[in-house]
């Protein structure tokens, strides 16, 4: 398990505080996250740490299409399988210093060793790289929420480290309001954008162009939910005709 930041346990950040008293996690709450959708095709990723988080980790990477390597002596079968099929790098050691971080584009760290994740850290802000010491706040620049995704959807839940528990009540509560309806008009609309943008030629006609289709009546989402896709691409024509210029 990685090294976690709770009050009452040996400190684990660096503030070397002897015992944490959660004096590094006082202003989470009052933080204004910049909320980003990152691209990682491509991008190498780098995960230090092979137990049950590092694997949790590697696949949520694995998932956008990271280029992953993972640094940790050893790893679970999972990890060790993944590796085996070529679908990420494990080097069966210890993270040596700031040279693994070379080409890396965000690191994320769960190891059980609070100097290890220090010396993550800080070579990490030294490179002004994304950097995520699972359970550790002050040794992140950035925090991961918890992801509903749908098909091209993905709708991200914070609590700014607050509440993982209520974070995860959230996630299961918004998967059931935005079902793949949501998804499958999403990838509808995606179709009808190269026509909006050849066609529509300002900003606010492509708007309204959307924006008649989304809010409009029949409702699609509900044409989706009754399983008519047919009546919704009918809708989308039917505002292609009236929004074609003259």
């Amino acid at each position: 398990m990685p090294a976690a930041a709770y009050a009452g346990k040996e400190c684990v950040c660096q503030f070397k505080r002897g015992i944490c008293d959660q004096t590094c996690v006082k202003d989470m709450l009052e933080t204004p996250f910049y909320i980003a959708c990152l691209k990682l095709r491509g991008r190498r990723c780098l995960v230090v740490g092979g137990g049950a988080m590092g694997l949790e980790k590697t696949e949520g990477l694995l998932a956008c299409d990271g280029d992953v390597t993972v640094i940790a002596p050893e790893a679970g079968p999972e990890l060790e399988a993944l590796a085996a099929e070529g679908s990420i790098r494990w080097e069966a050691r210890e993270y040596a210093g700031i040279e693994d971080l070379e080409g890396i584009f965000m690191v994320i760290a769960c190891t059980d060793d609070t100097d290890i994740n220090i010396r993550i850290y800080d070579d990490a802000e030294r490179r002004a790289m994304l950097v995520n010491i699972v359970d550790v706040p002050p040794l992140c620049n950035f925090i991961l929420p918890a992801i509903v995704r749908m098909g091209p959807l993905a709708i991200a839940i914070s609590t700014a480290g607050a509440s993982p528990a209520l974070a995860k009540r959230m996630k299961s509560e918004v998967a059931q309001l935005f079902g793949e309806e949501y998804a499958t008009l999403a990838v509808m609309l995606n179709d009808a954008r190269g026509w909006a943008k050849g066609t529509l030629p300002t900003y606010q006609d492509r708007k309204a162009f959307f924006e008649e289709i989304v809010g409009g009546d029949p409702d699609p989402i509900e044409l989706l939910r009754a399983g008519n896709p047919g009546a919704v691409a009918d809708i989308i024509a039917s505002a292609q005709r009236a929004h074609q210029p003259a």
